[in-house]
């Protein structure tokens, strides 16, 4: 099954849910409930289904002193073509200085530029 089926047979509040950890980013479980005005035990089942049809992750951390989950979207959700010019990957990815004026930036944009 597709994605798209798995989020097309999604209860509103597990599409909520979904929603909700793609806007954010990512989600401390321990807020994710909060957020969506649904129990904890509920906001535990949303979560469940979800990370059981990859369509979030869940990690293990402490938030505030307790043990939850953090709660991102799944990888495949993320664009990366953003950061992409042709063949070529943004050469900011990973620098903590950033040159505007070297050669790998500049090739970068006029690769971006010749694409559209």
């Amino acid at each position: 099954m597709s994605a798209a089926e798995t989020e097309a047979e999604l209860s509103e509040d597990e599409r909520a849910g979904l929603e909700l950890v793609r806007e954010s980013g990512g989600i401390h479980q321990s807020d994710f409930w909060k957020e969506l005005d649904v129990s904890s035990r509920k906001g535990s089942r949303i979560v469940e289904k979800l990370a059981r049809n990859d369509l979030i992750e869940r990690h293990e951390t402490v938030y505030n002193g307790h043990n939850t989950y953090l709660l991102t979207p799944a990888a495949r959700d993320l664009d990366f073509s953003l950061l992409m010019a042709g063949d070529m990957l943004s050469p900011f990815i990973g620098e903590e200085e950033i040159n505007p004026q070297s050669d790998a930036f500049s090739q970068w944009m006029m690769n971006l530029a010749y694409e559209g």
